[in-house]
């Protein structure tokens, strides 16, 4: 089998496509379920991190190793260990303590498919399975890339990053935000571990600084296009088409993109993010096309 994910004229459908087969086949086989009691936690782990749903982490963290001819399988051992730390994240999230939502990606969410103590350990289980797959020589021969993966992720997803941008997403729930304190916690909710996707491609090539800086200000842009996209959802959209409850923002009282700017400045924004985000790629010529199609999806998704 070809070392390359996709010819270079790939269309994002298509790319999604073998982005969703290989993280999910390689998610498979890290989450074979053992015979002993443990099972449980390991059904429940699967459940969340093979559910439904666009694997735009993955697809980022495989787009952006192409850039730099990384190899499959260090790519996708990346791309497993985000979308691993992404499902932790929404099976956390979604918990009676948090949003306490009852569906997620079209289905029960893992705490009404089992319960709320089997969640919180299949949220464990999968950060933790995540860093130990960064630290796997699989995804890089050098012990020092797979350090900087790990110390990267981790930065991203804890307190400084997701878990903190979740905090403050709690404190808005009694607590009124302006415009500048809503961009900071998305910047952190979602913003953080988008960024590391981008960027997991340069780290793992030991690219330039001025290539590191690029995707780092792309995934910037990217990001904050992303959450006013998902806030316009949660305005717009029928839990039908979203796969999960909408309307929550505007039912706990929190401010949001929207509620700050309006529908149609919030819409003019996340158009003008994703166009600011392709910039960014002019970096890397014709090789980042499917990046800038990415973004472009992110702004006019619907889901």
């Amino acid at each position: 089998m070809s070392e390359r994910l996709w010819q270079d004229d790939v269309s994002i459908e298509e790319a999604t496509a073998v982005a969703t087969r290989l993280t999910d086949a390689l998610i498979e086989r890290l989450l074979a379920v053992p015979p002993g009691l443990e099972a449980r936690v390991y059904d429940a782990m699967r459940y969340s991190a093979l559910a439904p749903g666009k694997r735009l982490r993955p697809l980022l963290v495989l787009a952006s190793s192409t850039l730099f001819g990384v190899s499959r399988r260090s790519a996708l051992q990346v791309a497993a260990a985000i979308e691993m730390v992404h499902a932790y994240s929404l099976i956390h999230d979604d918990l009676p303590a948090m949003d306490n939502s009852d569906l997620r990606r079209g289905r029960p969410t893992c705490h009404k498919q089992f319960d709320e103590a089997t969640a919180i350990l299949a949220g464990d289980g999968l950060l933790t399975m995540a860093s130990g797959v960064l630290a796997d020589p699989d995804t890089h021969g050098d012990a020092a890339v797979r350090a900087e993966l790990i110390g990267t992720l981790a930065a991203a997803a804890g307190p400084a990053g997701m878990v903190g941008g979740q905090m403050i997403d709690l404190i808005a729930e009694t607590t009124k935000l302006d415009i500048g304190a809503i961009t900071r916690l998305q910047r952190m909710k979602t913003g953080e571990i988008i960024a590391f996707a981008c960027v997991a491609g340069a780290l793992l090539a030991r690219a330039s600084e001025p290539a590191y800086r690029a995707l780092h200000a792309y995934a910037h842009d990217l990001g904050l296009a992303f959450q006013i996209v998902d806030d316009l959802l949660d305005a717009e959209g029928s839990e039908a088409t979203v796969g999960k409850p909408v309307g929550q923002d505007q039912a706990a009282g929190k401010a949001t993109f929207v509620s700050i700017l309006g529908l149609e400045r919030a819409r003019e924004q996340a158009t003008l993010l994703g166009e600011q985000a392709k910039r960014h790629l002019d970096f890397f010529d014709d090789k980042a096309e499917l990046l800038r199609e990415m973004a472009d999806f992110i702004v006019a998704r619907r889901s």
